[in-house]
């Protein structure tokens, strides 16, 4: 029986008289071309990966950055409906309001957790992922970075010639027997060139043949782990910020104080680790809200022009001070910023019993309804009276009678302001425990008096009027809060502010660490990674010097930078040193002369 023999070339080789395959020295009996146990199996098995492997694999799937780009943007398209409805955190009211307007779709959408979707399970389950894949991406290569920053640059190839990036040079020398030196010299410039230049720089010489190892462009990496540093940074600031995060809104109307507690609040959203017993105490006063409106006849006419809540601010054991809230420009007090949401009227609205008794008298907010503030609002009055009275309200700053009879106001100030109700009795509703908005009055329990399919005419005021209520209930009056005396009825309505509250604990962190990603990604994209290397073998009375540049990754410049740095490298040496040259008056540039392998010449560049 033949055996297998080796080839030139070093390849197994069988006699083709043989039909048996026979292991040799190349062939292992588990290659796929090997003896196999079973002759007429030809397929190739692999090892079952148990739990073991398939958590390993599933780990390094999840910790690969594909893996962590798939969440981001599976983050950024989880975020989306956030901006598309309602959010309770930022806007219970409209919440509320979007319940009511589209009572079908809402509990759906709440079921799927859509009015909550920063804290919904789904979005935090992409948000731990996103953070687990970046931290597993982020530690086991700054581990290998820091290896990397700290071994020495790797020795110079054998064959430069093989780069791209390359350029030669041959020094003559016309009576220098001494070129060995001439080339340590052209090392050692190389190497003070590089190192200056901003290299990591390291020497390897060997028989006849000396050269230089550079490398430089760790920032790159240093700035690519800063920018997934920065994220999981951004990603533990709004995680563990937002649980001291808190919102709150409020109505002010003006001359009332509103104090920084639970009770003052009209809404308030708290993240999980903020103690409402133990809320910033201050308080705030709305002295003036002054707004300006374009003038009729102009452009723009009824428009709203600049606008400004005056408060007083007032922490305990200090002097009160002065502050302003205006649209985008909040208010910032003890940790917390006051933003201006909206504004309105506030008429004050006093009621009588049939004796004379004063039983309710209030400034009542009332809620734009339009551009030129037709206001609707609410009035309940629970106990004083014979029955349950609740009063649906409408405020007209410059009322105006339609064709119809009905009321509008055509212009946003006071001008002509005029107050009309439709007036209910009966069950309130507030006395079965359920809570009820102060905005909104639900009749099915009540009997229309005035106003609507009652068949009464509606009540209608104008500031300091009092008119009586049906069924003999009592009296009601729209108080004039003009100034005694003022001949206008500019300032007979009060106004109020409608206020938001906002505590970010994280802000600062994430601004931080925001700016430390954008440093990152700008040092990952334009920061190049170059090795250079210069090698110089002496051969007689020449030296030839060898110049290459391997980038990693793309690097349209890096055949431009070799170049400059050998024509630098060659300016630098000058004339041949003494310890070239024998005799120094042969020393001069005539007596050497500079071939290069490549033609022309090429750019500078930075």
């Amino acid at each position: 029986m033949s055996r297998p023999r080796s080839d030139a070339a070093g390849e197994s080789t069988i006699d083709p008289a043989d039909p048996a395959p026979v292991e040799g020295p190349l062939r292992p009996s588990d290659h796929a071309d090997g003896a196999a146990s079973d002759p007429s199996s030809s397929e190739v098995g692999s090892p079952a990966l148990g739990v073991t492997g398939w958590l390993r694999w599933g780990w390094r799937q999840l910790t690969s950055m594909r893996t962590a780009l798939v969440l981001l943007l599976l983050l950024a398209i989880a975020a989306v409906p956030g901006s598309l409805v309602p959010q309770r955190s930022a806007d219970p009211n409209g919440v509320r309001q979007y319940f009511v307007d589209n009572p079908d779709l809402a509990p759906v959408l709440d079921n799927l957790s859509l009015f909550d979707v920063y804290t919904s399970p789904w979005f935090s389950a992409i948000y731990i992922l996103l953070f687990v894949s970046l931290v597993g991406c982020v530690i086991p290569r700054t581990k290998h970075h820091y290896k990397a920053m700290r071994a020495k640059p790797p020795r110079t190839p054998a064959r430069l010639s093989r780069l791209d990036a390359h350029r030669s040079e041959v020094l003559e020398f016309g009576d220098a027997p001494d070129a060995e030196a001439a080339a340590a010299a052209a090392i050692d410039a190389a190497r003070a060139q590089l190192r200056k230049a901003g290299y990591r720089v390291e020497r390897y010489d060997s028989a006849g043949t000396l050269s230089v190892s550079a490398e430089r462009g760790y920032l790159r990496e240093t700035g690519n782990l800063v920018f997934h540093g920065a994220l999981v940074g951004v990603l533990l600031a709004v995680g563990i910020g937002g649980g001291f995060t808190y919102t709150g809104q409020t109505v002010i109307i003006e001359g009332r104080t509103w104090v920084n507690t639970m009770l003052d609040y009209t809404s308030f959203n708290p993240g999980r680790f903020v103690d409402e017993d133990a809320l910033e105490p201050y308080a705030l006063t709305l002295d003036e809200f002054a707004l300006s409106y374009v003038a009729p006849g102009q452009q723009g006419a009824g428009q709203a022009g600049d606008f400004v809540a005056r408060l007083t601010t007032q922490f305990p054991d200090a002097a009160a001070q002065q502050g302003e809230v205006r649209v985008n420009h909040p208010l910032e007090i003890a940790g917390d910023r006051v933003y201006l949401m909206g504004n309105g009227y506030a008429p004050t609205i006093t009621i009588r019993d049939p004796e004379g008794e004063v039983v309710f008298s209030e400034s009542v907010p009332f809620l734009p309804q339009d551009d030129n503030m037709t206001s609707q609002g609410v009035v309940k009055v629970p106990d004083g009276l014979r029955d349950q009275v609740g009063l649906v309200g409408f405020f007209y700053p410059t009322a105006q009678e339609l064709t119809n009879g009905a009321f509008t106001s055509v212009y946003g100030d006071l001008e002509y302001p005029m107050l009309t109700f439709w007036v209910y009795s009966g069950d309130l509703g507030i006395n079965d425990g359920i809570p009820r908005s102060v905005y909104t009055l639900d009749p099915s329990e009540m009997t229309q008096l005035a106003g609507g399919d009652s068949g009464a005419e509606a009540l209608e005021l104008m500031p300091g009027q009092t008119v009586d209520l049906p069924d003999g209930l009592g009296t009601i009056s729209f108080d004039d809060e003009s100034p005694e005396g003022a001949a206008d009825l500019k300032e007979s309505v009060k106004r109020y502010v409608s206020l938001s509250i906002h505590r970010d604990a994280s802000a600062t962190w994430v601004l931080v660490f925001a700016v430390l990603a954008t440093a990152g990604l700008l040092a990952a994209l334009f920061v190049p990674r170059r090795r250079m290397w210069v090698r110089a073998a002496a051969d007689g009375h020449t030296v030839r010097l060898e110049y290459a540049g391997l980038a990693r990754g793309e690097d349209p410049a890096l055949d431009a930078a070799v170049a400059q740095f050998a024509q630098q490298h060659l300016a630098s040496l000058g004339e041949p040193s003494p310890s070239a040259s024998p005799t120094s008056q042969d020393s001069g540039p005539e007596n050497r002369s500079v071939r290069d392998s490549r033609a022309g010449s090429a750019p500078d560049v930075d």
